[in-house]
C-alpha cells in the first residue's frame, strides 16, 4: 500500500512559500536546504512504494493473430492458473497490432509476450538483446505454414501463384509472412515481381476469410490455426484446401524483459513448462494454446528466422 501523504504536510513543505535567501539570512537557507531534501526523500519513498506496489501485477498479452475477444476467450484460463502460480495479480490486455507487442515488452509496459518467432526477433533488436524466450510449445520446434486456394482455382503448387492475388498475414508474422515469403523466394518467386497483388489481412482468420470470399486467390497462414478451423468445422474443405505446406521452423514463444528479477522468471518458466494435460486445468490451458505441452527454448533457436528476414530484406 502507498504511504498516505497529509495535505497540512505538504502545505508545510511548499519552498515557494519561503522566504528568499538573502545575505546574512543563513537559517531560512539552512531551512529551504533541509526541506528540499526532505521532499526529496518523500518523494523517492512514494516512487519506491509505487514501484513494489506495480511489481505486485503481472502483465501479459500476444501479438494479435486472432480477433481480441478470442485472443480473451484462449488466456482467461492460463491467467488464473499464473495468478495461483505466483502469488501476484495477472492481467491479459490485448494490443491492436504486431509492432505493438514488441514495443510494449521493449519499453516494460508488459512482463510477458506471447511472440511469433519472427516478432521475437524484431524484440531482441529493437531492445539490444533485453528480451529472454522462456518457453516455446513442443510444436514449435516443427512449425509449419500452409497456402490455400479455392477448389477449382487451378493452383496446385508455387509456381502456379504468378499473376495471382495472393495474400499474406500480418507483415510481421513469421507464420504468415515471413517464412511463406522465404520459401517463395527458394522457389524463385518474388512476390513484388510475380504476384499480381499482394494483401495483408492482418491476422490468421481474417487470412482464411480472404480467401472463402474469393477476395484473393491464395494466401498462407499459420497451419495450427488453419487446422483448428477444420477440426471445428469452420471452413469447407469441399470448397477451400490445402496445395503446399512448408519445411519447417522454429516459431512461437513466450518472451520476457531481461530486467525481470531472476527468481521471478525462473518461477514463471517453471509454471509454464508444469503444465499438464494429464490433469483438467493442463488439458484446458495447452488445449486452448494448441500445444502438447511447453518445453525450454533459447534465442539461438531463432538464427534461422533472424536470417530469412534479412534475406527476405524485412531486417535491414
Amino acid at each position: 500500500m502507498l504511504p498516505m501523504i497529509s495535505t497540512v504536510s505538504a502545505r508545510a513543505f511548499r519552498l515557494d512559500s519561503l522566504p528568499a535567501d538573502r545575505g546574512p539570512c543563513r537559517s531560512i537557507s539552512l531551512m529551504r536546504r533541509a526541506v528540499a531534501g526532505a521532499s526529496a526523500a518523500l518523494l523517492a519513498l512514494v516512487l519506491t512504494a509505487t514501484a513494489a506496489f506495480a511489481q505486485n501485477v503481472f502483465r501479459v498479452t500476444t501479438i494479435p493473430e486472432e480477433a481480441a475477444s478470442e485472443q480473451l476467450r484462449k488466456f482467461a484460463p492460463l491467467v488464473k492458473y499464473l495468478e495461483r502460480q505466483l502469488g501476484m495479480k495477472v492481467e491479459f490486455t490485448p494490443v491492436t497490432d504486431y509492432p505493438a507487442a514488441v514495443e510494449a515488452l521493449v519499453n516494460k509496459q508488459v512482463e510477458m509476450v506471447w511472440f511469433g518467432g519472427f516478432t521475437f526477433v524484431q524484440a531482441r533488436i529493437r531492445s539490444g538483446d533485453k528480451v529472454i524466450p522462456i518457453a516455446q510449445r513442443e510444436e514449435d520446434s516443427q512449425f509449419r505454414s500452409v497456402f490455400i486456394t479455392l477448389a477449382g482455382s487451378g493452383i496446385k503448387s508455387l509456381a502456379d501463384l504468378k499473376g495471382r492475388n495472393v495474400s499474406f498475414g500480418s507483415q510481421s508474422s513469421t507464420s504468415g509472412h515471413l517464412m511463406p515469403r522465404n520459401f517463395l523466394l527458394e522457389a524463385g518467386l518474388n512476390p513484388e515481381r510475380d504476384f499480381k497483388r499482394i494483401a495483408y489481412s492482418g491476422a490468421h482468420d481474417a487470412t482464411i476469410a480472404s480467401v472463402v470470399t474469393g477476395r484473393v486467390d491464395a494466401a498462407a497462414l499459420d497451419i495450427t490455426v488453419w487446422r483448428k478451423f477444420v477440426e471445428e468445422k469452420k471452413v469447407d474443405l469441399s470448397k477451400v484446401e490445402v496445395f503446399y505446406t512448408t519445411p519447417p521452423y522454429f516459431n512461437y514463444n513466450w518472451t520476457v524483459h531481461a530486467d525481470m528479477p531472476a527468481p521471478l522468471r525462473e518461477r514463471v518458466t517453471k509454471a509454464l513448462l508444469a503444465l499438464n494435460p494429464a490433469d483438467a486445468e493442463g488439458k484446458e490451458i495447452l488445449g486452448l494454446a494448441r500445444a502438447a505441452r511447453f518445453i525450454p527454448t533459447q534465442a539461438s533457436n531463432y538464427k534461422g528466422l533472424e536470417q530469412a528476414g534479412r534475406s527476405a530484406g524485412l531486417i535491414k
